[in-house]
C-alpha cells in the first residue's frame, strides 16, 4: 500500500497537467452528478414501495379504479372492515387532487375524521409552525406538509387553493413519511361536503387499515375483499406500499430506465480518469526512467499510477456528488401519481456512495496502464523519451 507521504508527490504530478486535470476533473464531476441524482431517484423509490416485516397498514380502493376521483366508496364501510378479524383499526379518507397524471408539483388534499386523525396520524407529524387547536376549530382548516408549503410558499394564517378546494393554513408539519410531507391535511366533512356540491357526504376514496399482525397482510386483504365482493362498489385491498407501487408504476419504470444512465455514467469516468493517466503515461516515460534510476520499483510507479487516478475520481466525485446532493436537497424533489409522492432521496449516504465509487472508478480506470509502466525497463524508456 502508499502511504500519505507520496500524496503531495501525486498531488505536483498532477498539477503539471492543469488543462488536463481540469478537464478530466470536470468530465468525473458531469458524469458522478448524473450518477447520483439517478441513485438518489432509486433510492427513494426503493424506500416507498419497498415492503418490510413491520408493515402493517393495507388501503383499501375502489376496484378497478386507479385515481382519487374515480375510487368512490360508502362511508358505512367501516364497521364492516373494523368487524374483520385481525383488523386493528379503520380509517376512511377521502382524497382531492390537483392532477391525477405524474407530475412534479401536485397538490393533495386528504380528509380525515378528527377523532382518527388523532390516534393514527398525529403521533408521526411535528407541528413545526402554526397551532393544532386552530385547525380544530375550524372546519376549513389544513396542517400542510413542510414540503408542500416550502414548494408553494405557504405559511400559517394563508390560503391555498387548488382542485377546486380552499383551505386556511392552520399549520406546517414535518414527517419521517414522504406522503405526510407533500399532502393536506382536512376535516373529512369539510372535504366531503366541498366535493360533493350538495352536502350528500358518506362517500370517500379509501380506507386506510391496520392490521394486528403484519404476517396477515394477505389474508386480511383477501378477507376485506371478499366481504364486499358483491356490494355495488366491490373493493380492492393492497399492502400500503404496494398501492404505492401500483398507482406509480409509470415513475418506477421511468426511473429503472434512468438506470442505463447511471450504468453510462460509470463507464464515462472509467474513460475518461483512463485517458488521462494513459496520457500522463505517455508524457512521463523520462520522468519514470529516472525514477526508476533513483530506485522507485515499478510495483510503487504503478501504485503511484493508481493513486492518482483514484485523486482524479475522488476530486471529479466531490464535486458532481456534492452538487446532485445539494440540488436534491435544495429542491425537496418528489413525483406524484394518483395523489401519492415519491420523494427523491436527499441523504447523505447517496453523497459518500457516489464520491467513493468515483474514488474506485478511478483506480480502476488506472490499473491497466499502471500495470504497463510498471513493466517497462529503464533502457526502453529512454529510448522512447
Amino acid at each position: 500500500m502508499i502511504g500519505l507521504r507520496w500524496l503531495p508527490l501525486v498531488g505536483k504530478l498532477i498539477v503539471r497537467q492543469r488543462l488536463r486535470a481540469t478537464l478530466t476533473l470536470l468530465g468525473v464531476a458531469i458524469a458522478m452528478f448524473l450518477f447520483a441524482v439517478v441513485h438518489a431517484m432509486q433510492t427513494g423509490v426503493a424506500r416507498a414501495t419497498g415492503l418490510s416485516a413491520q408493515d402493517n397498514t393495507l388501503v383499501v380502493y375502489r376496484e378497478n379504479r386507479y385515481c382519487p376521483f374515480a375510487s368512490r366508496l360508502p362511508e358505512f364501510y367501516a364497521p364492516r372492515i373494523a368487524a374483520i378479524d385481525g383488523v386493528a383499526a379503520v380509517v376512511p379518507v377521502r382524497i382531492v387532487v390537483s392532477n391525477c397524471r405524474a407530475s412534479l408539483d401536485v397538490v393533495t388534499f386528504r380528509g380525515v375524521p378528527e377523532a382518527q386523525f388523532a390516534a393514527a396520524f398525529l403521533p408521526r407529524l411535528e407541528l413545526i409552525a402554526g397551532s393544532l387547536e386552530a385547525w380544530r376549530a375550524r372546519g376549513d382548516a389544513a396542517l400542510v406538509g413542510e414540503a408542500m408549503a416550502r414548494r408553494r410558499g405557504l405559511t400559517p394564517g394563508g390560503r391555498l387553493t387548488a382542485a377546486g378546494v380552499s383551505v386556511y393554513v392552520a399549520g406546517i408539519v414535518r414527517s419521517a413519511d414522504a406522503q405526510d410531507r407533500n399532502v393536506a391535511y382536512t376535516h373529512l366533512a369539510f372535504l366531503q361536503e366541498t366535493r360533493e356540491r350538495g352536502g350528500t357526504g358518506g362517500v370517500v376514496t379509501q380506507f386506510n387499515v391496520t392490521v394486528r399482525d403484519p404476517q396477515r397482510l394477505d389474508a386480511v386483504a383477501a378477507a376485506i375483499d371478499a366481504e364486499f365482493a358483491r356490494e355495488r362498489e366491490p373493493t380492492k385491498t393492497w399492502p400500503e406500499k404496494t398501492f404505492v407501487a401500483r398507482a406509480a408504476a409509470d415513475l418506477v419504470a421511468l426511473v429503472e430506465f434512468a438506470g442505463w444512465l447511471a450504468l453510462g455514467a460509470v463507464l464515462a469516468v472509467l474513460a475518461l480518469v483512463g485517458n488521462a493517466i494513459v496520457l500522463a503515461v505517455q508524457d512521463r516515460v523520462r520522468d519514470h526512467a529516472v525514477l526508476q534510476t533513483l530506485g522507485f520499483r515499478g510495483g510503487l510507479l504503478a501504485r503511484l499510477l493508481l493513486l492518482e487516478g483514484a485523486l482524479l475520481g475522488l476530486g471529479g466525485g466531490v464535486v458532481g456528488a456534492s452538487a446532485a446532493y445539494l440540488c436534491v436537497r435544495g429542491g425537496r424533489l418528489s413525483f406524484a401519481s394518483e395523489g401519492l409522492n415519491i420523494e427523491v432521496a436527499s441523504d447523505l449516504d447517496v453523497l459518500l456512495f457516489a464520491t467513493l465509487l468515483a474514488a474506485l472508478l478511478g483506480a480502476l480506470a488506472s490499473a491497466v496502464p499502471a500495470w504497463q509502466a510498471s513493466r517497462r525497463e529503464i533502457a526502453a524508456c529512454l529510448r522512447s523519451a
